[in-house]
């Protein structure tokens, strides 16, 4: 090769048997041309001030990808307006290897919002994932938010966004679906309330433009008071469907901007009423895994059907989302965002658990006042798994020194909200409550959870523990567990040990037991011990419990006559004798006037016949009597 053109392969390896026709062209070739050795001497000079600026180990790739650039446009040597052309093109088509600014701050963009979710514990899946919130103050800066609702946050408390508001108000406002997970008291409300509110952005008459659904009276009683806050300075029409709305309302001019309800009286509603939801732009299902259970799920599908707007954007929202839940969401929802905080379906770290063995409904009775009697820290929530027993644990404590309550579904709507009232306002310590409250209900500084019946699942227990704890605060749950419940402890424990508690090391080395719904027969709440003389109350209760069954009769009748025909026929006759021939005798005792009377009672005795000596024997037993005397 030749010392003139060796500039063009400097730095680079080049195989010669591979390429020994191309090699051998070029190595004949003479630089004779003078545009030619002019190109040549800049080259030299350019790659000189290359090899004196750079250190001996970044040379070598500086050569070879200048050398590879040579190499590629050898030809353009031949033609400078050809050396033109190519260096223009290359300044308006930057090549691949070389990405452009724009690109590069993307990827450093992906990059701080990647770390900034690990900060926070924030999982997301889905193409092109809005950026988290910093602040609320980027609300304004990037979505344009209304002064009302920062005010209204200010006011509220509210300094920072928790980690499921940083994620699902950008997805929201970016006009996409999602479905979130994130541990109870983590602020789910606001997360997708503040989003609706500045979507809608003014008051409108023209018709439903909002859904939020909730499985209980109670937390659609809440969402309606927390959004009438958030929404204070605008005009909203904030509607709760509740029983009077249905009986009186005119559905067919019917018109709010957002409506709150149950699943079934909305499914009442459309149905009955024929309210129209065709216009609705945002529907929100509140506590879903709940929502799509069984019971629910045909109520749920009616309502998804009369949302008909194209343009709608459906979000889910729970503390537990279930596999099957994430089937249905994917099967409904177009192009969603998956937003996880934490582990999935797991509690809150920031409430302290543990387990109690009872051994028996005796021996939970006694755990519970004793825990009262050592350290009684109010407010207190207690969940039994049925509205009985809540009854029968009320009537335990009702007279003991302890402001107590119990809330279940057999009181009115009106009865319901007194009780939970009392129990915010400090009026009540210990509230006693099934599954009803479990779901969404926040009570601000709940101290403790006792859970005096065994969870019947893994995610009741984390939305009962889910009370206390919330916010940032700090709880406790205490679980009694009973012989019937042990073989359930090892799925309590899984989610205790995801939580970061201790657990003992027995408990989860039992086997895990796939179950649906842990419900046993539980013995009545009684604080007596069983004596030799208490056999009996069982059996009164079995009997108020079973249908009497004296009306079967094995034996006949002698007489032919019921006993409640002779109480009949007892009632209907008279005092006096109607059919007496002879009068009293003045001489009648009372023993008399009782076999009389039994003789009236008895048809038999009386005779149409006349006696053979004309004598009949009360006569004979008197004159017998009037002898003696």
């Amino acid at each position: 090769m030749e010392k003139g053109a060796s500039f063009l392969f400097a730095g680079i390896h080049f195989d010669k048997k591979r390429f020994a026709a191309d090699f051998s062209r070029f190595e004949g070739k003479k630089e004779s041309d003078n545009g030619i050795e002019g190109l040549s001497s800049i080259a030299n000079s350019d790659f000189e001030v290359i090899e004196d600026s750079t250190p001996s180990e970044k040379r070598k790739r500086k050569r070879k990808s200048a050398a590879t650039e040579s190499v590629e446009g050898f030809s353009v040597f031949k033609d400078s307006k050809l050396t033109v052309a190519a260096s223009v093109n290359e300044e308006n088509h930057p090549s691949e290897n070389d990405p452009s600014e724009e690109r590069k701050e993307f990827h450093r963009k992906l990059e701080r919002d990647a770390l900034f979710r690990k900060k926070y514990n924030i999982h997301v899946s889905g193409n092109n994932v809005p950026s988290p919130l910093q602040n609320f103050a980027e609300l304004s800066t990037r979505y344009e938010c209304d002064p009302y609702i920062l005010h209204n946050l200010v006011e509220l408390g509210f300094k920072e966004p928790t980690p499921i508001q940083r994620q699902a108000i950008p997805v929201l406002l970016s006009g996409r679906e999602c479905f979130a997970c994130a541990p109870t008291g983590s602020g789910k409300t606001l997360a997708f309330l503040c989003p609706v509110l500045m979507k809608l952005k003014d008051p409108s008459k023209e018709g439903i433009r909002a859904v939020i659904l909730c499985p209980t009276r109670e937390l659609a009683s809440q969402t309606t008071r927390e959004c009438k806050k958030l929404a204070k300075g605008k005009k909203f029409s904030i509607k709760l469907v509740t029983k009077e709305v249905i009986r009186h309302a005119d559905f067919s001019k019917f018109s709010c901007d957002v409506l709150i309800s149950t699943p079934l009286r909305l499914r009442l509603a459309i149905r009955k009423k024929k309210i129209d939801l065709s216009r609705v732009e945002h529907l929100v299902l509140d506590e879903s895994d709940k929502l799509f259970e069984l019971g629910l799920l045909k109520q749920i599908d009616t309502i998804v059907k009369a949302c008909s707007n194209p343009s709608i954007v459906r979000s889910l929202f729970s503390a537990t989302l279930p596999d099957f839940v994430e089937d249905l969401a994917r099967s409904v929802m177009h192009d969603a965002v998956r937003v996880i905080v934490g582990r999935k379906n797991t509690a809150s770290e920031t409430v302290k658990q543990k387990l109690v063995f009872a051994g028996s409904e005796e021996g939970k009775l006694l755990a519970l006042r004793q825990s009262f009697s050592e350290s009684l820290n109010p407010p207190v929530l207690i969940f039994v798994q049925s509205k009985e027993r809540a009854k029968d644990l009320y009537g335990e404590l009702a007279f003991e020194n302890i402001k107590v309550n119990v809330i279940h579904s057999d009181l009115s709507e009106i009865e319901r909200e007194n009780v939970v009232y009392d129990f915010r306002a400090g009026k009540t310590w210990v509230l006693i409550a099934t599954d009803v409250i479990a779901r969404g209900m926040d009570f601000k500084g709940v101290n403790c959870v006792i859970n005096y019946d065994f969870p019947d699942s893994a995610s009741a227990y984390i939305h009962r523990i889910g009370r206390s704890g919330r916010a940032g605060r700090s709880g406790e749950a205490i679980t009694f567990y009973t012989d019937e419940d042990i073989p359930f402890l090892r799925n309590i424990a899984n989610v205790m040990s995801a939580s970061g508690c201790e657990v003992p090391s027995w408990i989860t080395e039992l086997q895990k037991k796939k179950w649906k719904k842990h419900r046993p027969k539980r013995d009545s709440i009684s604080n007596k011990p069983k004596d030799d003389g208490d056999t009996e109350q069982p059996k009164k209760k079995s009997k108020k419990r079973r249908p009497k069954r004296d009306s079967i009769v094995t034996k006949p009748k002698g007489d032919g006559d019921s006993e409640l025909q002779k109480k009949k026929s007892k009632k209907q006759r008279p005092e006096g004798d109607p059919i007496r021939n002879k009068p009293k005798d003045e001489g009648d005792t009372e023993q008399q006037k009782k076999k009389s009377k039994k003789r009236k009672l008895k048809r038999d005795s009386i005779s149409t016949k006349p006696k053979d000596d004309g004598v009949s024997k009360p006569q004979k037993k008197k004159s017998k009597k009037a002898e003696e005397a």
